[in-house]
């Protein structure tokens, strides 16, 4: 092996990350449509589900985001494009807004709107332009994105 090679990421790492980053991305986008429909009928059950919505997306959040971390900024840290970080950075400031919209959601009745409605819009506005970012950039080998 040449000390020029690149790092090869875990194939674990990725089976895991492959299994569960999209979980969190279906979470959010049904939260939103949860959002607008509650915005829409003002029914309580929809504002109760996009919340429970929002912490599944959270709670499944945790383990893809804790590996990529470590495949971009640990393992493969010169290796790795500038739209891996990238994708890391949005990733990170949409669990952010999810977390801002989790307290939101937190609220009694009609308080949700329409702050949750904006934050839900952004998380997965965030986590979309991630995904189109790596879906459109050069191969690289040994990364797996989705």
């Amino acid at each position: 092996m040449s000390p020029s090679a690149t790092p090869q990421r875990s194939v674990i790492a990725n089976a895991v990350y492959g299994v569960l980053n999209p979980i969190p991305f279906g979470c959010f986008v049904a939260a939103l449509v949860f959002d607008i429909l509650y915005l829409q009928t003002a029914v309580m059950l929809w504002d109760k589900a996009a919340a429970w919505l929002i912490v599944f997306g959270l709670l499944f959040a945790i383990i893809p985001r804790l590996v990529n971390l470590v495949q971009v900024w640990i393992t493969s840290r010169g290796s790795a494009l500038r739209a891996d970080r990238f994708d890391f950075w949005l990733n990170l400031f949409a669990i952010v807004a999810a977390i801002f919209n989790a307290f939101v959601h937190s609220r009694d009745a009609y308080a949700v709107v329409p702050t949750g409605v904006w934050l839900s819009i952004c998380t997965v506005a965030l986590i979309a332009i991630g995904r189109i970012v790596v879906a459109v950039q050069p191969s690289t080998g040994g990364l797996v994105h989705e």
